[in-house]
């Protein structure tokens, strides 16, 4: 079972423009020794918007809330609406409007200029928001890839039931957003292995989800509480993983050369507690399971940019400023 590290949680949510009111729970620029991009990669950067009600905006056609238009280069951002609904546009003709469980994966690769606010309908009518924005690092290859945009309908994404360890009844469900689950693939296209699980239990009952054992892992409690390992979490809440150690990645290699080698993986066990006759029938718990195979590049990155060396991320900020951003 790979073990839990730490639990985070204990950030000062703020605004992003106008629109958006998240907690930034990682970051590849911190320094912090025990949770830094070594215990992400390939994951940058997880903005929670946490659950926030907007009221009707009168100026919704011509000043709606969110984000004007703005540079990304080297990585990718994907957008997972939980409640309200979202709008994006870009430089290279991406266009989409995401409402709950849909999500936007937008690949900024050797430029883009975009935006998110939210929808005109959303708008107009107002009511509770809630989201949460990934950045996914690119290697180095493909760095300059071309800019791309996934829109991922919540009705488009492979559904995997979640059944109890003790008597087989279905618990929950997994929208596999990236990756692979038992024998279900995802509906996102990446450049390296990741998974991206979103994962919705509904009854009391314990279940085990497998990970690669050479992936870093984080669990994001989006709402609800329960056990993971045992251990009691509750919503805004991201549980880090222990690292895969280099001794974990050899035996990885090794294992893979075998004849009749399977992927090695950890265990994770995810448990709705049962509550007492006294106690009201329990609610949706859902969750977000990242895991990624680490790049293990050098990161260089400030702002909306992330290379691999100063000299390239300088390069890019001269590019931005002459007007040559993504050419």
């Amino acid at each position: 079972m790979r073990s839990i590290k730490h639990i985070h949680g204990d950030k000062e949510p703020h605004w992003v423009g106008d629109g958006f009111y998240v907690k930034t729970l990682f970051n590849h620029l911190d320094d912090d020794p025990d949770f830094n991009y070594r215990h992400t990669d390939p994951f940058l950067l997880l903005d929670y918007g946490q659950p926030t009600n907007f009221a009707p905006n009168p100026n919704y056609k011509t000043q709606p809330h969110g984000v004007g238009q703005h540079p990304h280069k080297g990585f990718e951002t994907v957008t997972i609406a939980y409640a309200g609904e979202i709008s994006h546009a870009d430089s290279a003709g991406g266009y989409g409007v995401i409402q709950e469980g849909d999500v936007q994966w937008m690949t900024a690769g050797r430029g883009i200029m975009h935006e998110e606010f939210h929808s005109p309908a959303f708008g107009q009518r107002g009511g509770p928001f809630s989201m949460v924005q990934l950045w996914v690092n690119l290697p180095s290859a493909h760095k300059l890839t071309e800019p791309k945009y996934q829109t991922l309908k919540r009705d488009d994404l492979p559904i995997v039931n979640l059944t109890d360890n003790e008597n087989g009844n279905e618990i929950g469900k997994a929208a596999i957003i990236a990756g692979e689950w038992q024998d279900t693939t995802g509906a996102a296209s990446t450049f390296t292995p990741i998974n991206m699980w979103d994962i919705a239990l509904h009854s009391a009952g314990s279940t085990t989800l497998q990970v690669p054992n050479s992936h870093n892992v984080m669990i994001l409690v989006q709402e609800g509480t329960l056990l993971i390992n045992d251990t009691p979490v509750s919503a805004g809440s991201l549980i880090q993983f222990a690292t895969p150690t280099d001794t974990d990645l050899d035996s990885d290699i090794n294992a893979a050369n075998e004849p009749s080698a399977t992927p090695v993986s950890d265990s994770i066990k995810l448990t709705y507690p049962k509550l007492s006759d006294d106690e009201h029938a329990p609610s949706t718990v859902k969750l977000l399971l990242l895991s990624g195979e680490p790049i293990g590049e050098p990161v260089a990155g400030y702002g909306p940019f992330v290379m691999n060396t100063q000299a390239e991320l300088k390069q890019t900020f001269r590019d931005y400023q002459m007007g040559n951003f993504g050419k």
